[in-house]
């Protein structure tokens, strides 16, 4: 991208605002499922829940002209079938003419800020999904952390089953990305155990008056054959906290993608930020992985 490109959505953004609604209705759209029937989906809604973390690095994600760049070559590349943002990121991309014939994911919960003391309370403060119809998008996506022991994970939980119930009267695909949580030195985790996924499935799945719209992202973990074995629904894996070794992640990435229910994966900031910097190589490496599975 060149930096007249940046001037230019800047420039849009000040002047022009009426371009982002006039650029997202005259879009072309694809189809969710075409070919292999496989999505490569790069995520991109950290930043709204203030995680700008990569590794070491606490402020990875602070330069916002470094993550455009990243995600319209990871865009360009053969393979990536769409991208996972909040409206800011979405509107930016939709400027830049990078939406076309990519299918483009609303992230909805946003609220449950990174470090705060009202963390589990992931209230919804992006996209609803009457904002996603209207802007065209494909799919929908939440989060939903559920800490057996924090009030503040109610709220969540009946949000969410609302939102459900909307997407589903709204016939819009939606994403679930479910974890049993907790507070651990004053920090939320979020357990990645087997048992523990399994659990979160069983109480995502239910939610809302329909499961007909229903997606589930879930974390690769230990026997994942016995993660798959406990829905129907269609699942899509996500990357997780990007440590240790690359290659690593890769691996298990492959194995899980060879599960029946598995559709593809939701990867974001491991391979918007590979240790190598080389966004090519891990893109493409990951697209070789979901279409070639």
């Amino acid at each position: 991208m060149s930096r007249l490109d940046f001037d230019a959505l800047r420039d849009a953004r000040a002047q022009h605002p009426e371009r982002i609604a006039e650029i997202l209705a005259a879009r072309t759209r694809r189809e969710l499922i075409r070919g292999d029937g496989r999505l490569f989906i790069v995520a991109a809604d950290h930043r709204a829940r203030g995680a700008l973390g990569v590794r070491d690095n606490d402020n990875a994600m602070a330069n916002r002209y470094d993550l455009l760049d990243g995600l319209a070559t990871a865009l360009s590349r053969p393979g990536v079938d769409g991208v996972l943002g909040t409206a800011d990121i979405i509107d930016d991309l939709a400027l830049l003419g990078l939406l076309d014939d990519k299918l483009v994911v609303g992230s909805m919960n946003r609220g449950g800020l990174r470090g705060a003391s009202f963390e589990m309370d992931d209230r919804y403060t992006a996209y609803s999904i009457d904002r996603i119809k209207r802007d065209r998008l494909d799919f929908a996506k939440n989060l939903l952390r559920i800490n057996l022991t924090d009030p503040g994970s109610v709220a969540t939980i009946e949000a969410t089953a609302r939102a459900v119930s909307e997407a589903a009267a709204a016939g819009l695909p939606i994403m679930l990305e479910p974890f049993m949580s907790a507070w651990v030195d004053g920090r939320v985790q979020n357990n990645l155990t087997t048992d523990a996924v399994i659990l979160s499935i069983a109480i995502a799945e239910g939610l809302g008056d329909s499961s007909a719209y229903s997606w589930l992202k879930l974390p690769v973990v230990p026997e994942m054959d016995r993660v798959m074995a406990a829905t129907t629904l269609p699942t899509l894996l996500l990357g997780g906290d990007p440590v240790g070794n690359q290659d690593e992640a890769f691996e298990s990435w492959r194995n899980a993608l060879e599960l029946p229910g598995v559709r593809g994966l939701v990867v974001g900031r491991s391979l918007l930020y590979p240790h190598d910097g080389n966004i090519e190589k891990a893109i493409d490496t990951a697209a070789a992985l979901v279409h070639e599975a």
